[in-house]
């Protein structure tokens, strides 16, 4: 059957479930490729606070040598983090999944049942529509019930730090409500500077394949995880040159001391040329003229007057 004879809201479901299918390939291949993973002490699992760069803030962690512990609760009827939930929430969702499954029961479907494979796919759809409508209004309205808004005065180094955000540099934020009890530390500019100098070197480090400065620069849970990704790189015959990190935007999520150890989480919003070539030297994937924005939240630990490390990366929401 040629593609002239399907229908149009049919095509485009085929061409959405394709598109969903093939996500993982299509991974992120700068250093940390795109994922959560590293750990933030006893804060690891649970979401750092909100940022103007970072409003909605962080994905979980997927990968992490940190075990959870037992979800902490704000208040009754209320977890913070991650696995919190509020009523709000709850019973939007639950409404939707029961709108769904109604229809279902009486044989209409979601809107309208499911006919042929094309029925199925348009199915797909419907339920994928779905979980953005629910994922903006989590985002809209529940991340408030998760979260203190950020505050406290702008610090930092960069243009236009003495009262707010420029491209550049960093501001601080606020600390979220629900976290672990931990001394609060004080960041000065020169702990910016660190971390905007990190950035660039961590990427340097991971195009030039160099595991020697990563060690430098970064916890050896990280550079595990870094090392990982490189040999797949070698194994598949390609090679990601990331190139011209520059951060635009930073601020400060939260800042803590625990166990002989300080910990600070920022949110960093930077743009770069981001290829992969294979062995030829031909691209694979990205482009090595076009610029790509990320924001991430990069966890630095170090020991009281040492410098700072690497010890987790995390994708903003």
């Amino acid at each position: 059957m040629r593609l002239s004879h399907f229908r149009p809201a049919a095509l485009a479901a085929l061409i959405l479930a394709l598109v969903l299918a093939l996500a993982p390939a299509l991974a992120e291949a700068r250093a940390g490729g795109g994922t959560s993973s590293g750990s933030r002490g006893s804060r690891t699992y649970s979401a750092p606070s909100a940022t103007p760069t970072a409003p909605y803030s962080a994905a979980p962690m997927q990968r992490s040598l940190t075990q959870p512990e037992a979800p902490r609760y704000a208040a009754p009827g209320y977890a913070p983090g991650y696995g919190g939930r509020s009523p709000f929430m709850s019973g939007l969702l639950g409404g939707l999944i029961g709108a769904g499954i109604g229809g279902l029961l009486f044989g209409h479907g979601l809107f309208g049942g499911i006919h042929g494979i094309f029925g199925f796919l348009g199915f797909l759809l419907q339920i994928y529509l779905l979980y953005l409508v629910a994922r903006w209004l989590f985002r809209r309205f529940g991340q408030g019930f998760a979260f203190a808004a950020p505050g406290g005065p702008a610090r930092g180094p960069g243009m236009g730090m003495g009262g707010g955000m420029a491209a550049g540099g960093m501001a601080a934020g606020g600390m979220g409500a629900g976290r672990p009890a931990a001394a609060p530390v004080a960041i000065t500019p020169q702990d910016y500077q660190q971390f905007e100098r990190a950035l660039i070197d961590i990427q340097a480090a991971w195009s030039a394949h160099d595991l020697s400065a990563l060690q430098r620069l970064a916890t050896p849970e990280m550079v595990s995880y870094f090392a990982e990704q490189l040999a797949e790189q070698e194994s598949r015959g390609v090679r990601n040159l990331v190139r011209d990190v520059r951060l635009e935007r930073g601020d400060l999520s939260e800042a803590w001391a625990e166990q002989g150890r300080e910990y600070a989480t920022v949110a960093m919003q930077f743009s770069m040329t981001d290829v992969t070539l294979d062995r030829a030297g031909r691209v694979a994937d990205g482009s090595a003229t076009e610029r790509v924005m990320v924001t991430e939240l990069w966890t630095f630990l170090r020991a009281q007057g040492g410098r700072w490390l690497l010890s987790a990366i995390q994708q903003a929401r």
